[in-house]
């Protein structure tokens, strides 16, 4: 588990974050139904070379939630917000699921603010191959009622399909992950982000064209909701994107393969 503190970069707005190593500065951005945890194996294995910052988003985790909506570009627009906050002029960025959209959206509108971006199983193009359920929750928008009234089946059905069989989780990491999901606040601002994205997901090739840093496309190979495909269909946008996969790794290979990932990212930064 990731040691945190609490800062407030808006007044009155609480943010968790864990800080780690020194150096270069690289940002993690998680998706959902995680926070920041999800990096508590990654983080250790990156903060041997670099500075490693990981938050909770606004209106996740155990972070406040800021007023507004919670499109990627508005997530985007909050990152330089905390950049600012944190006297950061130039990152590197990784994103993991639902960070990787407003991770490439940041580096096309702030380019002058990022040394390289590392995308990770995210849903980054709206026409492309995803898992039947994704397929399923996009088109009835049955996930606004799954979050706000079964949180626990989400959960679960989270723990089982983004790990290989019989992975377990730490107690503490459970508890952490579940105890912030369960909190209506969280899955409101959560439904929200879910209608933000997807309203959003046309237009993010426009950005995607406007990427000029290195990328890096990281993918499980069996991510059983964002498949490789995924990647491909990324990197027709970002001519300079590399994709490599994962061997037999799953959706949260940030935490059952950290040490994997992370010597697939030093090589990255060390090419730079």
């Amino acid at each position: 588990m990731l040691s945190t503190t609490t800062e407030q970069p808006r007044p009155g707005k609480c943010l968790r974050v864990a800080r780690l190593g020194q150096g270069q500065a690289v940002v993690l951005l998680h998706g959902y139904p995680d926070n920041l945890q999800v990096f508590s194996a990654l983080a250790p294995e990156l903060a041997q070379y670099k500075q490693v910052i990981a938050f909770d988003w606004p209106g996740m985790g155990c972070s406040d939630e800021w007023p507004g909506g919670a499109t990627p570009l508005l997530m985007a627009k909050r990152l330089r917000e905390l950049l600012d906050s944190w006297e950061l002029d130039k990152v590197h960025l990784v994103g993991q699921d639902m960070g990787g959209q407003p991770a490439l959206v940041f580096a096309a509108i702030y380019p002058e603010r990022v040394r390289s971006v590392v995308v990770m199983n995210s849903l980054v193009n709206g026409a492309a191959a995803t898992s039947w359920e994704i397929r399923w929750l996009r088109r009835f928008g049955i996930n606004k009622l799954l979050l706000r009234h079964l949180p626990w089946l989400v959960f679960g059905r989270a723990m089982r399909t983004f790990t290989p069989g019989g992975t377990r989780l730490s107690p503490a990491l459970r508890q952490d992950l579940w105890g912030a999901f369960r909190r209506p606040a969280v899955r409101d601002f959560i439904v929200r982000m879910c209608a933000g994205y997807e309203g959003q997901l046309k237009r993010l090739p426009e950005w995607y064209g406007q990427v000029q840093c290195p990328v890096l496309l990281l993918w499980a190979e069996h991510d059983k909701h964002f498949p490789v495909l995924q990647a491909e269909s990324l990197r027709a946008f970002i001519p300079q994107a590399r994709v490599q996969v994962v061997p037999g790794a799953g959706h949260w290979m940030v935490l059952t393969r950290a040490a994997e990932v992370a010597d697939h990212l030093r090589r990255f930064y060390q090419e730079l």
